[in-house]
């Protein structure tokens, strides 16, 4: 008999008869996905199941445990202060400036544990490319991303080292054409268990569901943004509402634009070396400058070392004039 079957059945009896998973079962129903003890047929139809009805959050928290059980418990002891997800994909990305805001972060003396997995995306926008660029350390084991933290502050793991049998998971997008609550559950994994995270969604309507998620999980601080292409980076041009929690109690708040120029964060005249010459000063952009420093701001604001949006910005402005004087 399919182990998955019974969870199918909740989820798909009909009208009037079918229901969501409770937080429970999501754990049982995401175990056995895991370890390998579904057939794939069942776990296709559960996954797309999920999407048809919406996600809920204790669908998304169930999962979370689940993946957190069954990774390298070592994982959760790497001293990570801000958890970073990144996992858009697509190609209406451009330049991860927010990699330049994460070393921002680490330069203020938070720890930064980036992780993640991005598909289709054009080589501009290639988040993995531009990480040696800008010197941000791979590693492939909790005892090699403890080493990095320990000594720059930041670290970015690829999902694969972290949960191969999770990006098995994902990668069935290539298989059913569409993405499940596994792309989901993988921004709000937080593998670390860092007391505050940042993540960005597409679509707004996950900002409350992954917000609702982190609640469940105990996270105490958390800021869930509609990010360029999905990603935790804001438009310094628009006024960007943000959700989450705060010590562990629900938050919403927003983050004002910073400029009156209209542009879109991906443009056709971006290069791949611009990112690393925005940092080292030898590429000038106004632009995106503000889209590194208002992202680094609302960083700043979720991890409690600034009060107000606009003491954030401040501080993030300071950060980013003394980069290259600040380990």
């Amino acid at each position: 008999m399919n182990k998955l079957a019974p969870y199918v059945r909740i989820l798909g009896r009909g009208p009037g008869r079918s229901r969501s998973l409770t937080e429970e079962e999501a754990f049982e129903a995401f175990t056995l996905i895991l370890q390998g003890d579904a057939a794939p047929e069942a776990v296709g139809a559960l996954l797309m199941l999920m999407r048809f009805r919406g996600e809920i959050a204790p669908e998304i928290a169930g999962f979370v445990r689940a993946l957190r059980a069954h990774v390298d418990a070592d994982w959760t002891n790497v001293p990570a202060g801000l958890d970073w997800p990144t996992y858009a994909a697509g190609r209406t990305r451009g330049l991860p400036f927010y990699l330049l805001s994460a070393k921002l972060i680490a330069a203020s003396g938070t720890p930064v544990l980036l992780h993640g997995w991005n598909s289709h995306q054009n080589p501009v926008a290639s988040v993995r490319d531009q990480l040696s660029a800008v010197e941000i350390p791979v590693a492939k084991t909790a005892e090699a991303a403890t080493k990095a933290l320990k000594n720059g502050g930041i670290a970015y793991v690829p999902l694969e080292e972290i949960a191969p049998d999770a990006f098995r998971i994902l990668k069935l997008r290539d298989v059913l054409g569409l993405r499940s609550a596994v792309n989901t559950t993988l921004r709000v994994f937080n593998p670390s268990l860092a007391p505050a995270s940042v993540q960005g969604v597409f679509h707004p309507s996950y900002r409350e569901l992954q917000a609702d998620a982190g609640a469940l999980l105990g996270l105490a601080r958390l800021t869930v943004i509609k990010g360029g292409g999905g990603e935790f980076e804001r438009h310094p041009s628009k006024d960007i509402a943000g959700f989450g929690l705060r010590d562990t109690n629900p938050w919403t708040g927003t983050a004002p634009a910073l400029l009156d120029e209209t542009r879109r964060l991906a443009t056709k005249e971006s290069q791949p070396e611009d990112l690393a010459n925005l940092w080292n000063g030898t590429h000038s952009d106004e632009f995106a400058e503000a889209v590194v420093i208002g992202t680094a701001g609302l960083a700043l604001l979720t991890t409690g070392q600034a009060d107000s949006i606009e003491a954030a910005d401040e501080q993030a402005r300071a950060l980013w004039a003394a980069r290259h004087s600040t380990k």
